[in-house]
């Protein structure tokens, strides 16, 4: 399992409530939101204990950032008032509220301990619920973490020319530069707004506001030349999705 909070006393607190307890392993610490995500994505863990309250990129962010469907168990570790701790039950993710004894960490625990035995529970649906709670409606990405060369950092999605599909994997291409994001091209396009991102065949997703021109193909289609001087080509099954872009 994973620690993640800004605070070292409150990560040390975490860690030693868990060292007390059989069969459980602890892979790693992190001290903020960008750290939480690269780990979670390194190592994989089963359960993660999240700070909801963090600089820069909070706990929920992390969840954005991860995707649902890559998300593992989550026991939220906050500081939030009673009103919002009735939404963390009502989804069905449990919660540490800060300051936390013994007793009541022992109860998350045996919450999560469940999960991981495989207790009938739609964890993903729960999260969703909750990450678009907390964003207070905001439906569509604005931007990726994204890593390369030993860096972490935010791409803003409206930069994105095209992305395509690569296994389970995604490739964002931004002008002469591409970055591979672990997320699969149906995740990324369920959170796209899709005024601005439109898929034109299986393996691709184009930013409309990148399209420079569309001319007709020999197979009857088109194909879709970019501002950066990429040219993809369309499928006749996306036809409507693009055409539409014509209408605009």
């Amino acid at each position: 399992m994973l620690i993640v909070d800004d605070e070292p006393l409150a990560r040390r607190g975490i860690r030693l409530h868990l060292e007390q307890q059989p069969g459980f392993e602890i892979v790693g610490e992190c001290g903020n939101g960008l750290e939480a995500v690269a780990a979670i994505q390194d190592r994989a863990p089963d359960l993660v204990f999240l700070d909801v309250q963090m600089p820069e990129m909070d706990g929920f962010q992390v969840i954005e950032a991860v995707g649902i469907e890559q998300m593992p168990a989550v026991v939220f570790v906050t500081a939030y008032d009673a009103y919002a701790i009735r939404a963390f039950d009502v989804h069905a993710v449990d919660y540490l509220l800060k300051p936390f004894d013994r007793e009541r960490f022992l109860q998350a625990l045996d919450h999560a301990r469940s999960q991981l035995l495989g207790v009938p529970r739609n964890l993903g649906a729960q999260l969703r619920a909750l990450l678009h709670e907390h964003l207070g409606g905001r439906k569509h990405l604005e931007r990726l973490v994204i890593r390369s060369g030993g860096r972490i950092f935010f791409l803003e999605v409206a930069t994105v020319d095209w992305i395509e599909a690569a296994d389970n994997y995604a490739e964002l291409h931004v002008g002469k530069q591409s970055h591979l994001v672990r997320h699969t091209l149906a995740s990324l396009e369920a959170r796209l707004d899709p005024e601005h991102f439109v898929r034109i065949r299986h393996s691709t997703i184009v930013n409309v506001r990148k399209v420079k021109e569309l001319r007709p193909s020999s197979s009857g289609e088109y194909d879709v030349v970019l501002q950066s001087g990429a040219v993809l080509e369309s499928s006749r099954r996306y036809r409507k999705k693009l055409t539409a872009i014509l209408e605009d």
